[in-house]
């Protein structure tokens, strides 16, 4: 019996693994569907340069999973932008609850992955993104001519200390052991770099500052048990980047499966957990090396016993879910159109690769928007005028216009006269171009999907509510807080979402002493740092 309303498989978590376990499945023929809470790709997403992942010589961790989305939507799987609230998997058909609804199938895929460790020196709260970052390729260049403390002695503190170097004066990686834990030919390439220094059996336990940044840090030389105080050579403030490792997200399943005294979940050599159909894979799983490579094996691994496990159900309950057609791309929720990696030879803003995608979207808006370019005369404000002019032309739904307005260059967008609320301070490319693409959809409508829950809590925003978020074209963790802000002010006419390019507008890095993007101000009083969806969004706004 054929039914639209089973998978066969629920893939919890969009990164390599799920991606992987998604391509299997679907290039199977059996119906998958894969939930991710805030973006797919995954922790390595943040990664500027991936060179380890076999048959690719070099490619970001961004392009190297959405090329696993892409692969695997074309055979067929679908995908949600969902968090799961709760899990129910004693029975042969498993329920997922999301704020979108419940959703069923025969197996599950955990591939919740894991969060970088805050590893609670003191001062490490307080200085979060005011010199204490977690990510090299989103806040690195906040740091251009400073010195550093890199933590870890893992893959990911060896090679983001690498990358660092571009910007910082010198950089001092302190690892607690007595060796690094990643592989030689990459410890010795650290050790012979001329702006890094590696100090072994050390460990940071507090930092001092001011607010300018972090003026003071102690450290504790555990072999010899001798401290002292580190500052730059300079007197200047310095950076403290953190790479300890990772916790696993299994707060969802830890009352469902069996884990290890870590918090990691254990499975058999089919990734299968201590419950019949419930599987996972990925880095929230019990492993040696956590990189892409072993996720990716392991959702290969877990997809073919998933395969097994819905065949079975087929014949003990005689239901079939119904497949989509392969080739079908992500639902209209996950809209996505890639910005150009490098400009293009003409200097043209728009691609030729990107006009099929941005036309997809433009076909679905319902009313004509008005890019109301606020030009200072300057470089920047040209060529905003020109990226807006060719976003323009292709869609009679889109026109330009020129005004004026505060914090310059900027563009606002603006329907039947009205401003919508939505307003982006530079030129929206790189990381940011999806993004203000999605800000066009949105305020034309209809716009992206949001639950019930969130919707409410959206219509009752009765104040005034100014958001500001500062980021950087090349931070990948900002996109999202964006997207949400953005949305939830093309839904309520007391909100405004304006987003700077910090780099174009230092005064505002000042004022806010922003060392790590990106940064979310609210009414130019309550200030906070890191990625958030819509509902961390909004309980901040009503708080």
């Amino acid at each position: 019996m054929a039914d639209n309303n089973i998978y066969d498989a629920i893939i919890v978590g969009g990164g390599p693994a799920g991606l992987t376990a998604a391509i299997y499945l679907a290039r199977a023929r059996y119906r998958v569907l894969v939930l991710e809470k805030d973006r797919f790709g995954g922790q390595i997403t943040i990664t500027h340069e991936v060179v380890n992942y076999p048959g690719i010589e070099s490619t970001s961790g961004e392009a190297l999973t959405e090329t696993m989305r892409v692969q695997a939507a074309n055979f067929g799987a679908e995908f949600m932008l969902a968090e799961v609230k709760g899990i129910e998997a004693n029975d042969t058909i498993k329920t997922v609850s999301t704020s979108k609804g419940d959703f069923k199938a025969f197996a599950l895929l955990i591939a919740t992955g894991a969060n970088p460790r805050h590893i609670g020196f003191e001062g490490e709260s307080e200085f979060r993104g005011r010199g204490v970052a977690y990510c090299a390729t989103c806040d690195g260049e906040f740091f251009t001519g400073k010195e550093l403390l890199v933590i870890g002695g893992g893959y990911a503190s060896a090679e983001e200390a690498m990358f660092l170097t571009r910007y910082a004066s010198k950089v001092t990686i302190l690892v607690r052991k007595d060796a690094f834990s990643c592989a030689k030919s990459i410890a010795d390439e650290v050790m012979a770099h001329p702006k890094i220094e590696v100090k072994f059996n050390h460990e940071l336990k507090s930092i001092e500052g001011t607010d300018m940044g972090i003026v003071k840090a102690h450290i504790y030389d555990n072999k010899n048990d001798t401290s002292f105080e580190y500052t730059a050579s300079n007197q200047d403030t310095f950076g403290v980047f953190v790479f300890a490792g990772y916790v696993p997200n299994t707060s969802l399943v830890k009352d469902i499966v069996a884990l290890d005294e870590s918090g990691y979940i254990i499975t058999d050599s089919d990734m299968q957990t201590n419950v019949k159909g419930v599987f996972a894979a990925g880095d929230v799983c019990i492993k040696g090396l956590r990189q892409v490579v072993t996720a990716t094996a392991d959702g290969a691994l877990a997809a073919c016993a998933m395969e097994k496990v819905a065949a079975a159900a087929h014949e003990s309950t005689g239901i079939i879910p119904v497949v989509p057609n392969a080739t079908r791309k992500a639902p209209q929720e996950s809209v996505s159109v890639k910005a150009s990696a490098s400009a293009t030879t003409d200097g043209s803003f728009v691609t030729e690769d990107m006009i099929p995608q941005l036309n997809a979207v433009f076909e679905r808006m319902e009313s004509a928007i008005t890019l109301e370019v606020c030009s200072d005369g300057s470089d920047k404000g040209s060529e905003l005028l020109s990226a807006m002019n060719e976003i323009a032309a292709l869609s009679d739904k889109i026109t330009v216009t020129q005004g004026s307005c505060d914090d310059m260059p900027a563009v606002r967008l603006v329907k039947n006269g009205q401003f919508t609320g939505l307003s982006f301070h530079g030129v929206p490319g790189g990381h940011e171009f999806t993004s203000f693409i999605l800000g066009l959809y949105n305020a034309s409508g209809p716009g992206q999907a949001v639950d019930d829950a969130d919707m409410q809590r959206i219509k009752s925003i009765a104040a005034p509510t100014k958001i500001q978020v500062l980021i950087s074209l090349s931070c990948t963790m900002c996109p999202d807080l964006v997207v949400a802000a953005q949305r939830i002010a093309s839904l309520n006419d007391n909100v405004t979402t304006e987003v700077y390019d910090l780099n174009l507008f230092p005064a505002l890095r000042d004022k806010y002493k922003v060392m790590s993007v990106p940064c979310l101000v609210v009414n130019e009083e309550h200030i906070s740092f890191g990625r958030k969806n819509m509902s961390e969004l909004l309980d901040i706004i009503l708080k």
